[in-house]
């Protein structure tokens, strides 16, 4: 109650001023994520391209820690001017679903989108299956054996494993890493059988011969694997599993500012050598015409893992 009544006077100070022209200084883009990964990259990459279309530079602010709550906060806590930002991905949203989350969503507006991001389900050589139907029935000869790993628990990678195990009713034990990197380390080393991993980390090995796809979680085929089914049309019709990044803002935040900074992040995307070198290097851009659009899509990203998140009363404690 008492944050509530805080942000009530932030934004009868904010209604009462005259709008400035936005943005006046550099804006700041937080992270859930430490510096390095993917999420950093994809930040970096558009936020420099946004320098131009936004006419201030956009400072990318790494916070990771308590499961991207710090991050998070602090964006919550900001003033509702556009100059604080939050990288989001589902993280933010799936910690309520977890309810381990301190905040409230509707402490935030989602602004843009920006990537959407699917997973490719990958093996061991030394699993006998070369198909999505073969790994099933596998699994089914070998309840419990199998392990798959994730770069944690309650991200979108452990996810698409335990919604594949809910809609296949196979039992496979899920093993949590401390990231991507380590769990598609011991992936190739035999220590695990399987992993659902993002593509862009996923396809170098993938092409080296290291470990085998059998399925991609994205709608559709992907032009880099043309002859690797979907895991949907590999029997699973309503199978569907993607990360999304874009970006959130402190709620309270006008009408005029949202619409400029998902302009902003458009006009970057539009570029067609911007959006093929996104693509080329695993983040398929995705744009957001308007609220009314990504507010559809974020909640029902949310409501699609809850459903998952709830039949297997999966928890971060």
């Amino acid at each position: 109650m008492k944050l509530f009544l805080i942000r009530a006077v932030i934004l009868w100070v904010w209604a009462g001023a005259a709008l400035a022209e936005y943005p006046d200084k550099p804006v700041r883009l937080l992270l859930t994520f430490s510096g390095g990964g993917q999420a950093d990259l994809l930040a970096r990459l558009v936020s420099e391209r946004m320098k131009d279309t936004l006419g201030q530079p956009i400072v990318v602010e790494p916070r990771p820690g308590a499961g991207g709550k710090l991050a998070v906060t602090a964006v919550s806590s900001a003033a509702p001017d556009g100059h604080t930002l939050l990288f989001a991905t589902p993280t933010y949203t799936l910690n309520t679903a977890m309810k381990v989350a301190s905040y409230d969503l509707r402490e935030f507006v989602p602004v843009a989108n920006i990537g959407l991001i699917s997973y490719a389900l990958v093996t061991h050589s030394s699993v006998p299956a070369t198909s999505v139907a073969e790994l099933v029935a596998h699994a089914r000869q070998n309840p419990g054996k199998l392990n798959f790993g994730s770069a944690g628990t309650g991200g979108v990678g452990n996810l698409s494993g335990e919604m594949f195990k809910l809609m296949a009713g196979i039992a496979m034990t899920h093993v949590p890493y401390k990231g991507a990197g380590p769990a598609l380390a011991d992936l190739i080393a035999g220590h695990i059988q399987a992993t659902f991993e993002t593509l862009g980390t996923a396809l170098p090995p993938i092409k080296a011969g290291l470990v085998r796809p059998l399925g991609v979680t994205a709608p559709g085929r992907i032009s880099d694997l043309p002859d690797l089914p979907t895991i949907a049309e590999s029997g699973y019709p309503d199978y569907r599993a993607t990360v999304w990044y874009g970006a959130a803002a402190p709620a309270g935040v006008s009408v005029q500012i949202a619409d400029t900074i998902r302009a902003s992040f458009n006009r970057a995307l539009d570029d067609e050598v911007f959006r093929a070198s996104l693509t080329k290097v695993g983040f398929p851009p995705q744009r957001s015409r308007s609220q009314a659009e990504i507010d559809q899509f974020v909640a029902a990203d949310r409501a699609r893992w809850a459903a998952v998140i709830k039949a297997l009363n999966i928890s971060l404690d």
